[in-house]
C-alpha cells in the first residue's frame, strides 16, 4: 500500500461546461482518482462547489473520489458527502477541533479518513492521529486558488513525514496537492508521496490526455 503511486486529477481547473469528457479523457490516460477541492469562502477566499456536484461526478466515472474539505465545521457535511459517493474525505488540522472523533467518524461509513496540512501547520500536529488516518495530504500551496508554484520546502517536509511513516510502520499514505507538474513531479515521488493531485497542470493545457499521461508516466 505504502508503495503505491496514484495520479489525481482536481476538477477544480477542468471545463465545467464539458465535464464528463475532461475526466473521460484523464481516465483513458491512466487517472486513479478524481479529486474534489470543496471550498466555502470561509475557511479559504473561494467558493466552488458542493456534494450535487460531487454526486453528478459519481455517475461520470468509475474512479474513486476523493473530497478535500477547505471549509468551515467540514463535520456538519460528512455525511452528504459520503451520500454524494466520496471514497476518501479529508480535512483540515487547522479547522478541526476534535480531530480524532472527526476521522473516526469518517471512517465509520467505510470511508477513508485524511488530514490535511498547511504549508505553514508542522507534522507534529498530527503526532496523536499518525496511526488513525488513512492518507496525511500536504499542501504545498497556500488553499484557496488553483494554479499557485509548488513551495519547494514541501519537499522536506514529505521527506520527513515519510521517514517518520517507515520509522514506526504506520500505514497512511502521503498525498501531496499544489503546484503539482511534470517538472517536479518525480521529485515529489522520489520525497515519498503516494497520490498526486494535479490541475492547472493537466486541465489548463492543450491536451488534457496527453498531460495526465505525462505525469503519470513521470510519477
Amino acid at each position: 500500500m505504502k508503495n503505491e503511486k496514484l495520479l489525481a486529477p482536481s476538477i477544480l481547473s477542468a471545463n465545467f461546461a464539458n465535464l464528463s469528457q475532461d475526466i473521460r479523457y484523464t481516465e483513458l490516460a491512466g487517472a486513479d482518482i478524481i479529486h474534489c477541492d470543496i471550498m466555502d469562502g470561509q475557511f479559504v477566499p473561494n467558493l466552488s462547489f458542493g456534494p450535487l456536484v460531487v454526486s453528478a461526478v459519481n455517475k461520470i466515472t468509475e474512479l474513486p473520489l476523493d473530497v478535500h474539505l477547505m471549509i468551515k465545521n467540514p463535520e456538519n457535511l460528512i455525511p452528504a458527502f459520503v451520500d454524494a459517493g466520496a471514497d476518501f474525505i479529508s480535512v483540515h488540522q487547522e479547522e478541526v477541533v476534535h480531530l480524532n472523533r472527526v476521522l473516526e467518524s469518517i471512517k465509520a461509513f467505510n470511508v477513508k479518513a485524511g488530514v490535511v496540512l498547511n504549508p505553514a501547520t508542522p507534522l507534529n500536529t498530527l503526532n496523536e492521529i499518525f496511526e488513525i488516518a488513512d492518507f496525511i495530504l500536504i499542501m504545498s500551496v497556500n488553499p484557496g486558488f488553483g494554479g499557485q508554484s509548488f513551495i519547494e520546502q514541501s519537499l522536506n517536509k514529505i521527506k520527513k513525514l515519510n521517514e517518520i511513516r517507515q520509522k514506526n510502520n504506520y500505514n497512511f499514505l502521503i498525498e501531496v496537492d499544489g503546484g503539482v507538474n511534470s517538472q517536479n513531479i518525480k521529485k515529489i515521488s522520489d520525497a515519498g508521496c503516494n497520490i498526486f493531485v494535479a490541475g492547472s497542470s493537466i486541465f489548463s493545457t492543450g491536451n488534457i490526455a496527453a498531460a495526465t499521461a505525462e505525469l503519470k508516466n513521470n510519477i
